[in-house]
């Protein structure tokens, strides 16, 4: 499981062994009957295994396929992830940076901040009351 947990896109190879997602066909002595509800002729179960047959080699074509998909798109995304964790820790630093920028301008200048504050409140009262 910790193969799983370390890729992007799990693939149907980092299944454990035993467990699948292809459909299993019910090959028990009455599938034929439990499915339609009467008795098939023997040719029926020669078609029904064909069909069984092309089915899974479709599953299977499209595992192959997504996993190959998987695969090319896992260092894309990974390159990513890595981009946008940079850019959240500039705009985090740049947030800081202006948090005690404003800090300063208000110790330094305390009647200044106050009256501005004022002022964008009755702005901000203004505007809703329309």
């Amino acid at each position: 499981m910790a193969a799983i947990a370390d890729k992007p896109f799990p693939t149907s190879n980092d299944m454990p062994a035993g467990e699948s997602n292809s459909p299993k066909p019910d090959t028990g002595p009455m599938s034929s009957e439990r499915s339609s509800g009467s008795t098939m002729p023997a040719d029926h179960h020669m078609t029904t295994t064909q069909d069984d047959d092309m089915l899974s080699r479709v599953v299977q074509g499209a595992h192959q396929t997504i996993d190959r998909l998987a695969e090319t798109a896992a260092p894309h995304v990974q390159k990513l992830q890595e981009g946008v964790g940079a850019r959240a820790e500039h705009v985090r630093e740049m947030g800081d940076e202006w948090a005690e920028s404003l800090r300063c301008t208000v110790r330094d200048n305390p009647l200044a901040a106050v009256a501005t504050a004022l002022a964008l409140g009755v702005l901000i009262a203004r505007l809703t009351q329309r």
